[in-house]
């Protein structure tokens, strides 16, 4: 089948085209957003790898077109960074003197888009899980681009030395030399454990229960049961706000003057491999709960070790709504989704 396509499309048959690129276009996107740190840029990077590719398919001699849309898409998004700069968490940034406007924050990615296109091993599709969480996607932002590409190409996707050094018009030497840097500097930039392996530590019923308290514990406005699920070292950011907060006294602090006086609904989402919750605000003049933010939750063990709350993300993009009644209680809705 896929011959046949590849047949049709270099003859001219966009409708072929299509149907070939389709099954690959998740995991592209998902390459190009590790590479970018930017859910929106990542869909920029793809559909431009499609025109690309589209124009330049007749010209095309090879039998299997995903390593040659993964080149295209690469360069893609190298070509972006040099241009873009790298994306920023609000605890990582420290230029000086650099307004608020001038920084490009790192973005969230919904879980539904990272699935691959074939099912692979167990252990590898948690080293695709792995590489979608934010603490690695972070990390990936203070390497040099092509060590950023590398890495990815080489540890992610798994393509040999000799395929990345052909995809980037580099060397096996330099590939392999760019390789070790980058694998040392991730290393000293990300936790020993990851979240898919706390996660299935923690088990769904686990999940389920530490979801259902943090997410009651805010709803309630009970400050001192969200402080005891934290580690003592836990922070608490907002991007695109530059503050945030570290341990228990300044998240206390913060704690009480978002809570008081308020009224707020979490629901369960799926993003970046993570706990994650899809926050609401109560609106008087809207007679809603409307959307106040993103939280994804780094745990370690049963505790919550780091939270990031994206406060401009779009939560329909996380398959959830853009308002809730007054009447919408969160208490029953705490089953752990697929995917985390």
């Amino acid at each position: 089948m896929t011959a046949t396509l590849l047949a049709a499309a270099r003859a001219g048959d966009g409708a072929a085209f299509s149907r070939l690129v389709a099954p690959l276009r998740d995991e592209l996107r998902a390459h190009c957003y590790r590479m970018l740190g930017s859910f929106h840029d990542a869909e920029d990077a793809v559909q431009d790898t499609m025109d690309r590719a589209w124009r330049a398919v007749d010209r095309f001699e090879g039998h299997s077109i995903r390593p040659w849309l993964y080149r295209i898409a690469t360069n893609r998004a190298l070509s972006l960074l040099h241009s873009r700069g790298r994306r920023e968490l609000p605890t990582d940034f420290t230029a000086q003197g650099v307004s608020r406007a001038e920084v490009s924050w790192l973005e969230p990615y919904p879980d539904r888009l990272a699935a691959p296109s074939v099912q692979p091993d167990p252990e590898a599709h948690v080293i695709a899980r792995e590489a979608m969480e934010l603490a690695f996607v972070a990390a990936l932002q203070h390497l040099p681009p092509r060590q950023r590409a590398v890495l990815l190409l080489r540890d992610v996707l798994g393509y040999s030395a000799e395929e990345t050094a052909a995809m980037l018009v580099s060397t096996v030497a330099a590939v392999n030399s760019a390789m070790q840097r980058a694998r040392r500097i991730v290393a000293g930039l990300t936790p020993p454990d990851s979240q898919q392996r706390i996660l299935a530590d923690l088990g769904d019923a686990g999940q389920r229960e530490v979801a259902r308290r943090y997410a009651e514990a805010w709803e309630s406005g009970d400050v001192e049961t969200i402080v005891a699920m934290l580690t003592e070292d836990a922070r608490y950011s907002m991007p695109p706000l530059t503050i945030w907060y570290e341990g228990h006294a300044q998240i206390r602090g913060f704690l009480a003057e978002v809570t008081a006086g308020r009224r707020w609904r979490f629901r369960p989402a799926s993003a970046n491999g993570q706990l994650a919750f899809g926050t609401y605000l109560w609106d008087d003049s809207a007679a809603a709960y409307l959307p106040a933010g993103l939280d994804l939750l780094v745990l370690r063990g049963r505790r919550v070790a780091e939270v990031v709350s994206f406060l401009d993300a779009r939560l329909p993009a996380f398959d959830l709504p853009d308002r809730l009644p007054e009447s919408s209680r969160g208490r029953d809705e705490f089953a752990v989704r697929s995917g985390l």
